[in-house]
């Protein structure tokens, strides 16, 4: 018979570095035994952040699934700023090529709902906008018709 599920819980830590703390005192798990899963299987993943989903059971037990890190956080590396714009329509923060496009992508693909890379880095693209952040090529790109 399946679990009866109590709550689910969508946190984001550092990559090997989840601590017991106000975010997850409220999930109502053990918290050392997820920080220590939590962490041994993110530990490889340097200290990017990490989505998580916790699924809590009503006899406490708990799975999780973790997901590939957030879109911004990889434009932001790619593009080698500090953060995006506040202005993203006037102020430009940075710039990167299609090809950064194309590997950031395909690193989100799992997490997406599209399994077309062109639909992906059209999604990626979005966020790159929503952040004042261009994408060099993206236009000519998009006039070839990828649809």
């Amino acid at each position: 018979m399946a679990k009866e599920i109590v709550k689910k819980a969508k946190l984001q830590f550092p990559a090997g570095q989840a601590k017991p703390g106000p975010a997850l005192a409220g999930v109502g798990i053990n918290m050392p035994e997820f920080t220590k899963a939590f962490n041994d299987k993110t530990r490889e993943r340097g200290s990017e952040p990490v989505p998580v989903l916790i699924t809590v059971y009503k006899d406490k037990s708990f799975d999780f699934k973790i997901f590939t890190s957030p879109a911004s956080y990889k434009l932001i590396q790619a593009a080698k700023v500090k953060k995006g714009s506040g202005k993203p329509n006037t102020e430009k923060t940075g710039s990167i090529t299609l090809e950064q496009l194309k590997e950031i992508a395909e690193y989100k693909m799992p997490d997406l709902n599209t399994n077309k890379i062109e639909s992906a880095m059209k999604q990626v693209a979005g966020t790159a906008k929503q952040m004042g952040i261009t994408i060099d090529g993206y236009d000519e790109w998009l006039k070839k018709g990828t649809n």
